[in-house]
């Protein structure tokens, strides 16, 4: 009997993207853990990702990755199509004081591109691990910078297909959240910065990069930081408060070195990952009345 997914891709006769059935998805997460997707596709440009979108079935689930550094994929795996976003989708183009960066584009190769072109106000996604288009749903900021401070439009494909633009005022940016329609796979964005001195963007960049790697793990398996931090409070100080540093379920531990962050020590599955996260939201509610809120994505079925 044919599968779904081949019914599915029996109607799309112009695909012209890459559509892998059960396809893997651990390697391609920082965690190395979950099961597959049962279609990932990757789409050849904007034109074919809203010409799949419009084609599927609107019962169809569509969920999109990105590099994985900020992610949980249950081991159960993810039903209906993955979209990944590849190279055609990484471009990064400096014009004056603004750049346009597909939403592939890792997030420290687009903080490069702005030093090279001495434009401020960038330095911050040098330590926000993963890509631009995963970086704007969660207004990602870091070291007193974040995006709704630099972008200026974003460029995105609904799911029935249509091409959308929002405005910085539209994308409804608050901490570590925008409040744009769900369900938009966002495709590109412009950002503007401010002109600043190419060795002092350099210094600041090199200064987070040493910031980073003194009090995070990120030479583990890691999912970055897990919960953001509640309004007056820091996460991981109410984790520490909590007595969770160190705390380990199955192979999944809270990292000894910085209690926000989740660690894999090498056979985790991602049930023990996210039973641990909760387990931790737990122990930080019964001593501090404090609910901690999800920074990590997670997606899929146990």
């Amino acid at each position: 009997m044919r599968s779904r997914a081949a019914a599915w891709r029996a109607a799309l006769p112009g695909l012209r993207g890459t559509w892998t059935e059960q396809a893997p998805l651990a390697p391609l997460t920082w965690f190395r853990t979950g099961g597959p997707a049962e279609v990932l596709f990757t789409p050849a440009d904007a034109e074919d990702l809203s010409t799949i979108l419009g084609a599927l079935p609107p019962e169809v689930p569509v969920t999109t990755v990105g590099l994985g550094s900020n992610l949980i994929v249950r081991d159960g795996g993810v039903p209906g199509v993955v979209v990944r976003l590849g190279k055609a989708f990484s471009t990064i183009v400096v014009e004056g004081e603004a750049i346009r960066a597909g939403a592939g584009a890792a997030d420290v190769k687009v903080a490069r591109a702005a030093a090279d072109a001495a434009l401020d106000g960038f330095a911050f996604l040098r330590g926000i691990p993963g890509s631009i288009g995963g970086a704007l749903p969660t207004n990602a900021g870091a070291h007193g910078g974040d995006m709704a401070g630099v972008v200026v439009e974003v460029e995105a494909i609904a799911r029935g297909g249509e091409l959308c633009r929002y405005s910085q005022a539209a994308m409804g940016f608050t901490y570590r959240h925008a409040a744009v329609v769900a369900g938009v796979i966002f495709t590109a964005v412009i950002l503007r910065g401010r002109p600043g001195d190419r060795d002092a963007i350099l210094a600041e960049m090199n200064a987070v990069t040493a910031a980073r790697e003194a009090s995070q793990p990120i030479r583990e398996r890691t999912g970055g930081s897990t919960f953001a931090n509640p309004p007056g409070h820091s996460a991981w100080k109410l984790v520490d408060a909590a007595g969770c540093r160190g705390l380990v379920i199955g192979d999944a531990q809270v990292s000894p070195m910085h209690t926000n962050f989740l660690i894999n020590r090498g056979r985790a599955t991602a049930a023990d990952i996210e039973a641990l996260g909760e387990e931790v939201r737990r122990r930080v509610l019964d001593t501090s009345g404090v609910e901690l809120r999800w920074e990590i994505r997670r997606i899929g079925v146990n």
